[in-house]
């Protein structure tokens, strides 16, 4: 059975989990939301957990809701230089990073249109630095319950509780802040390199309301 599931901006690590497990399909079809990893993703800082926005274009209300493949990114502003940078101050310390610097770096290099291409793409550059396989297929209408799949959508949900913690592991600010879990996939790989995946295949995704 195949698991079901949003493609979020950089994911985080219980979404990566799921690729490192199980069969995925991307769920394309759906309205786009505010609130959620589809243009957000969390790292640790020098200060804390930080919120990593891809800002976009916004409609007017008289056109009701979006498709999220129609959410175009706004450039009025170098939102990716400003990440790029967050993220080398961040982890240029962590024992990780100039391993994978020249993988991720191109991500923030050109002018990607669509938000969902974006996100796409994000996923299988982090893919590639796992050696893991890209899940390609793609819904092709929206359910409201899917059938012959297992739904777990609302891993997007940046509100979302979960009944198991993480295992923690040595992170950069650690020493400051304690452990902070569930971070972008990006903090698990600068700090812990190849035994990543072997911590994602571990990850038991249970979610509660």
């Amino acid at each position: 059975m195949k698991t079901l599931l949003h493609p979020a901006y950089i994911p985080n690590i219980r979404t990566i989990s799921i690729l490192a497990q199980q069969e995925v399909m991307w769920e394309v079809e759906d309205n786009f939301q505010k609130q959620t990893y589809r243009n957000r993703a969390y790292i640790c800082a020098d200060r804390g957990k930080l919120m990593l926005n891809i800002p976009i274009q916004h409609v007017g209300k008289d056109q009701g809701r979006q498709k999220y493949k129609d959410i175009r990114i706004d450039h009025s502003e170098n939102w990716q230089r400003q990440h790029w940078r967050t993220l080398q101050t961040a982890y240029r310390t962590s024992p990780f990073f100039e391993y994978y610097e020249d993988e991720i770096a191109p991500l923030y290099e050109e002018v990607p249109e669509f938000l969902l291409d974006f996100n796409l793409k994000s996923i299988a550059i982090i893919c590639d630095c796992l050696q893991i396989t890209m899940p390609k297929e793609k819904s092709s209408s929206y359910e409201t319950q899917p059938s012959n799949t297992l739904d777990l959508r609302s891993l997007v949900d940046a509100k979302k509780k979960y009944q198991q913690p993480l295992e923690p592991y040595t992170q950069v600010f650690g020493d400051r802040h304690g452990f902070l879990e569930n971070m972008s996939i990006l903090d698990l790989l600068f700090n812990e390199g190849t035994n990543a995946l072997s911590y994602l295949k571990k990850v038991e995704v249970k979610t509660q309301k």
